[in-house]
């Protein structure tokens, strides 16, 4: 993700070299903490532009946004000069592979979550967010064979109490939030699979490079059909649509900038403020209903939440203080020789 994320501000040079240091690590940080709040910020803003798109459907919506990214990641190939890195990774039978893999989820997911918003279940699509980190809690058992601690256990287990509440409030299973959360989760693992080896927009661009056709012959359908409001609602609506390709590249390029510059702890706290503000618009601006039962599925969901935070937070400074204390007996061993 390095050479495709936004550079940083430019800011005064240090008042002598005892400064550079620190004065460069707090700069990058704020920076990086900028970024992941502008990426995530924009990701939980995302309902109220999705629905300034009515009358398109989440087909046409979804159709549209992979058309419209494929043109701005071009763009951004060729400002970058990216070309050869995105040759690879066509070339690449096992990158391509992968990545062909992760179009096909994040498609999913992308349907998934338009239809949800537009179909007045936003609330139920912030869900699949807030549960998502779980998920990828379970993936991590259950594909990677990792070993959980006992407060991650704790909040998997809190986790699927909480979907079966939510599935007697709801009447049923809450399908969308779950696909959601699965989709995403299965996508941000085969993208861990593909390591750091690709670009964040070279990654962005062969993944809509590959779901152009499916979206090209679908704009086709709708048109044929005498469905697609691309063209028949005039330049204003044009424009929207076609502003789903920087709606969907931009939070990506910051999100790459923040991961270089913060911890993966911070970037593990800032992902909860996406559904956080998802779920705040569905329940004022959209108007969905919050009966008492929901209430109390997703107060559950929190603390599932709460506990898995916890959990990452003892580790990193139990981390935090083997590798202190490691230093601290290198640097003895050092001065003793």
């Amino acid at each position: 993700m390095k050479p495709d994320a936004p550079s940083d501000p430019t800011t005064a040079p240090p008042a002598g070299p005892s400064a550079e240091g620190p004065n460069r690590a707090a700069s990058s940080a704020t920076a990086g903490l900028l970024y992941g709040i502008g990426a995530y910020g924009l990701w939980g803003l995302l309902p109220l532009y999705f629905m300034t798109l009515v009358p398109a459907g989440p087909v046409e919506i979804v159709s549209d946004r992979v058309v419209f990214s494929v043109v701005v990641c071009l763009v951004l190939i060729a400002a970058t000069r990216s070309w050869g890195a995105l040759g690879a990774a066509l070339r690449s039978g096992r990158t391509f592979g992968a990545l062909s893999l992760a179009a096909a989820l994040i498609a999913v997911n992308w349907l998934t979550y338009t239809y949800g918003v537009l179909s007045g279940q936003a609330i139920e699509a912030s869900l699949g967010y807030f549960i998502n980190p779980l998920v990828s809690v379970l993936l991590g058992v259950l594909v990677l064979k990792e070993r959980l601690r006992p407060l991650q256990w704790a909040a998997v287990a809190i986790g699927f109490v909480a979907v079966l509440v939510l599935a007697l409030a709801y009447g049923r299973m809450p399908w969308i939030a779950l696909i959601l959360a699965f989709s995403f989760g299965f996508y941000g693992l085969v993208k861990n699979r593909v390591g750091a080896t690709v670009t964040a927009v070279t990654s962005l661009t062969v993944e809509t490079v590959v779901l152009a056709p499916v979206a090209l012959a679908a704009i086709g359908w709708l048109a044929a059909a005498g469905s697609l409001t691309l063209f028949g609602h005039g330049a204003g609506h044009f424009g929207l649509l076609a502003a789903s390709g920087v709606v969907t590249a931009v939070p990506l390029l910051f999100f790459g900038a923040a991961a270089r510059r913060l911890p993966m702890t911070t970037i593990g706290l800032l992902q909860y403020m996406a559904p956080l503000l998802q779920f705040i618009l569905a329940t004022t601006v959209l108007g969905e209903h919050m009966g008492p039962e929901r209430w109390v599925g997703f107060g559950i969901v929190w603390l599932a939440l709460v506990v898995l935070t916890a959990d990452m937070l003892l580790a990193t400074s139990r981390r935090r203080t083997a590798l202190r204390a490691a230093q601290a007996r290198a640097e003895a061993a050092s001065a003793a020789a």
